[in-house]
């Protein structure tokens, strides 16, 4: 029996309370609307709004500035050190997509929805996170507003919550936690191989003067689909079309298998594994065309229809990664025209330092970057075990 059955068997055999959330927490409730006969009002901590803080900034990088995305650090001046806190809160912020965040340590803030424990021999600060987040999609139908979303607040606090014995939660607790730091250390991992990875490629790929040098234009004939007109497409079903706003990602919309098949006997249409290439929008993002049935918007989306007896596509797509692009930029919208590309230089080694150039980098690439192997594999499995649990812990029988 694990530490945490022993527990629930020896202190809630019978069950837990479950209790709304503003029973048992103190909102910082500055600039908020609630309902006071819940809670009293309370103010915490400090509250500066992002903009007075950006105006703070000095060299001490030892302060956290809590704000709605607590991605920024800033320190702050001699004057308003009186209000750095020490201290623990679970915020949930406004101005964007719903979410939940724990931080305990020195820090000023301008979130205004944060929350402690009102006992923390009763409610544990970090089980109040995990709870919440563990409750995040009902949470995010509580957001509202028509530009900036922010929570209803009063829904939030009425939330329905169990509330175990405070050794139950802490081991609880102990248990998430260690799902959590396993999956940072992974997600640190993956940040160093991709340097590394980022590293060899380039290091693979300069040569200086020792090899050929020729332009894509040399290599091979810049290449796009047909055009569609925006009445040949539908959102519902038939062959993927793909707009820029959707390269590389889930398709919107669709043509007809017989449209499909009369423009792709007619007229340009790349090979399987040929690299497509986006000429706007996220310039120079590249996919390998993976041969299934799927149309590419014209000059948006290209190619370089390249003979692999003189360059490897695969060699191609490595190359395409070093952004060796010159981009234009005298008209309205960045973009890469035909003449940018075909201008743009490559070095061309032997197709046999090609294949052995390919081969190392394909490893880095499957370890960064593959879903289904590698540490990306690793860090989406442990999330989904992560949640599984999370899902499993916070279900507790009711006391009656």
């Amino acid at each position: 029996m694990s530490r945490l059955a022993k527990l629930i068997k020896t202190l809630c055999p019978n069950g837990v309370d479950y209790v709304p959330l503003w029973s048992v927490t103190i909102w910082d409730k500055k600039f908020m609307n609630v309902d006071r006969r819940k809670q009293s009002a309370v103010i915490k901590y400090h509250y500066f709004f992002a903009d007075e803080l950006k105006s703070l900034i000095v060299p001490d990088g030892d302060i956290k500035v809590l704000t709605t995305s607590t991605t920024d650090f800033y320190t702050v001046e001699d004057h308003v050190r009186s209000y750095i806190s020490n201290g623990e809160v679970v915020a949930i912020p406004g101005g964007g997509n719903a979410n939940i965040q724990y931080y305990k340590g020195k820090f000023v803030t301008s979130d205004n929805r944060i929350a402690t424990s009102s006992d923390i021999n009763i409610l544990d600060n970090k089980y109040l996170y995990y709870v919440l987040e563990n409750r995040l999609e009902e949470i995010s139908n509580f957001y509202r507003g028509s530009g900036i979303k922010h929570p209803n607040m009063s829904k939030v606090l009425d939330l329905i919550i169990p509330l175990p014995p405070i050794e139950v939660q802490r081991e609880i607790v102990r248990i998430l936690d260690s799902f959590t730091k396993y999956t940072v250390l992974l997600k640190k991992e993956l940040v160093l191989r991709k340097k590394q990875y980022a590293y060899y490629r380039d290091m693979l790929l300069d040569f200086g003067d020792d090899v050929e040098w020729k332009t894509l234009g040399e290599i091979g004939k810049v290449s796009m689909c047909k055009r569609i007109m925006k009445h040949q497409t539908n959102s519902e079903s038939g062959v993927p079309f793909f707009k820029i706003g959707t390269f590389g990602k889930k398709p919107d919309s669709y043509i007809s298998f017989k449209l499909f098949n009369e423009y792709k006997q007619k007229y340009s249409y790349p090979k399987k594994g040929d690299i497509l290439i986006s000429a706007s929008g996220t310039i120079g993002r590249t996919v390998i065309f993976d041969g299934n049935p799927a149309y590419f918007q014209d000059s948006n989306i290209v190619w370089i229809d390249n003979n692999e007896k003189i360059v490897l596509n695969k060699y191609l797509y490595y190359f395409y990664m070093t952004n060796p692009w010159k981009i234009s930029e005298g008209g309205t919208i960045a973009r890469l025209y035909n003449d940018n590309l075909e201008k743009t230089e490559i070095p061309i080694p032997p197709i046999e330092k090609q294949k052995k150039i390919v081969k190392i980098l394909d490893k880095f690439n499957l370890l960064c970057n593959d879903l289904t192997n590698g540490l990306p594999a690793e860090i989406n499995a442990r999330q989904k075990q992560y949640e599984y649990y999370r899902d499993k812990l916070f279900t507790f029988k009711e006391l009656k």
